[in-house]
């Protein structure tokens, strides 16, 4: 499976739209038109202030955005928004819980820089744009991957994103999961393993994305000079074998985890993405699959785990995709 990079452009004479993809650790704005993706802008996601302070801060990026393409921010026909959640849906509109953004989840142990249980989000942009659609990141992807990218074609089929937390889009007999809330694919905060210091964002413990996700290296390995996961992973390139043992560690909650989304949904293909996974793809990819290779066969046998298609742009087309056709 090969990464691709599709040029993409709007039909001549199409509306421009704005895709905004909110992360735990940044804010990705662009805009889209006939010309194809561009004048792209980011910043680090903004934690600190009152809690319409990322709302706010979108709001502003999509005007610089528009600025560096030559786009007058009156002309944004719509605004598609690919972010991290869980959400919450307060009068009809997404509110964000996210671990990683909300310091009021998990408490000052956590350190974010703020006591927020929720960030506003849709309100204050349906205030500002005509036509919004915010989507978790995973099914923005999950989208993206379907109509350009690793998982085209196909009808059960799922995307995960291995970052700053982990996420996941999972499609059955061709139709996206959402849910009650739009958070249906929050494997990342499941159990597969015990642990009792793991501190997830959510509040919880040993969950997943307190085990593996990007910002969970420092946390639990940082006292043994793993500072970042480069650094992790460098010591164990170096033969480090130490590092090699937590990666591998890693890469059992990781593999278990997705195995058990095969195992529920009957799944043909997983596309993984994210910038923990995408920087170290090649050494991590066959430690996953170890985990479910040969596992209960009748599940397993011929189920494809590959890396997305997009690549490092999977970000930038969930959001387009999320706001054309």
């Amino acid at each position: 499976m090969t990464t691709i990079s599709p040029d993409i452009r709007l039909p001549a004479g199409s509306a421009p739209v704005a895709c905004v993809d909110i992360g735990g650790t940044k804010v990705a704005v662009s805009v889209a038109d006939a010309r194809g993706i561009h004048g792209k802008v980011t910043e680090p996601t903004a934690k600190e202030g009152n809690n319409d302070a990322l709302a706010l801060q979108i709001i502003r990026l999509v005007g610089q955005s528009c600025a560096l393409a030559g786009i007058a921010v009156a002309d944004i026909s719509a605004v598609g928004v690919s972010s991290c959640g869980p959400f919450v849906m307060r009068d009809g509109l997404v509110e964000l819980a996210a671990p990683n953004i909300c310091g009021g989840m998990a408490g000052k142990a956590r350190g974010l820089p703020n006591d927020w249980l929720t960030a506003l989000l849709e309100a204050p942009l349906r205030a500002a744009f005509p036509n919004v659609r915010v989507e978790n990141d995973g099914v923005g992807a999950l989208e993206a991957e379907r109509r350009w990218g690793a998982l085209q074609g196909l009808d059960d089929c799922a995307y995960v994103t291995w970052s700053t937390g982990i996420g996941m889009g999972l499609c059955v007999d061709g139709h996206i999961l959402r849910g009650k809330n739009g958070n249906a694919g929050h494997f990342g905060h499941t159990f597969v393993s015990d642990n009792d210091d793991a501190l997830c964002g959510c509040g919880m413990v040993g969950d997943v994305e307190g085990l593996v996700a990007g910002n969970a290296i420092p946390r639990r390995f940082g006292s043994l000079g793993y500072t970042d996961s480069a650094m992790l992973f460098a010591a164990s390139h170096a033969g480090d074998a130490r590092a090699v043992a937590i990666i591998d560690d890693l890469c059992r909650v990781m593999g278990r985890t997705v195995f058990n989304m095969i195992a529920a949904l009957d799944l043909q293909r997983v596309s993984i993405g994210g910038s923990v996974f995408w920087h170290h793809r090649d050494y991590l990819l066959p430690r996953v699959v170890s985990h479910i290779t040969g596992k209960l066969p009748a599940l397993t046998r011929g189920v494809e785990v590959v890396p997305a298609g997009l690549g490092e742009r999977v970000g930038d087309f969930a959001a387009l995709a999320l706001v054309t056709g």
